[in-house]
């Protein structure tokens, strides 16, 4: 007797691939500008098309490490739980939420596959535009040796398309 085995259906117009998660909000964190300690929030206000109010890298009133370097696609950041979870198992090291120095910290959100997709984060639409890339500077402010372990895992950065106000605990869902 042989086995035959089957590739799932291609997606179609009829039935289109629909993303099975759903995560949850678990930290959000601001600075108002560089070198300063990242600063926890029940919610911040999303502005479209600018950035997070007060955080250093609004629009308009950047102050931020890479403010130098404008950047459409970073007006907020994003960083899985997950990972930190991840870098105290395989490397030993314990990070905090408010030192990986991104704006949101979700849980149950596959970051890494969002570049180029749009979501929701609590009232907020954004569009993924690229993956964070670890940096020196977060080692240099941490004192911690994590930039190799964070490859491949230092975050999202996003546009806000549309603007809103963003709570720990609510949904992050597909658009």
């Amino acid at each position: 007797m042989s086995t035959v085995m089957m590739s799932p259906p291609e997606p179609t117009q009829a039935h289109p691939v629909v993303p099975v998660w759903t995560g949850v909000v678990r930290h959000l964190h601001i600075t108002p500008r560089a070198f300063l300690p990242m600063e926890s929030f029940q919610e911040l206000t999303l502005v479209a098309g600018k950035g997070i109010v007060g955080d250093r890298y609004l629009v308009g009133h950047e102050k931020g490490f890479y403010s130098h370097k404008p950047e459409d696609g970073r007006q907020i950041t994003l960083f899985e739980i997950e990972t930190l979870e991840a870098l105290r198992r395989d490397a030993g090291i314990e990070m905090l939420p408010q030192e990986h120095r991104r704006n949101v910290t979700v849980e149950g959100v596959p970051l890494n596959h969002l570049v180029g997709k749009r979501f929701w984060l609590g009232e907020a639409l954004l569009e993924a535009t690229r993956l964070s890339t670890p940096c020196r500077h977060i080692e240099e402010i941490l004192d911690k040796a994590v930039f190799d372990p964070m490859i491949n895992r230092a975050g999202l950065n996003c546009k806000i398309l549309q603007g809103g106000v963003v709570r720990v605990g609510d949904l992050v869902r597909w658009a």
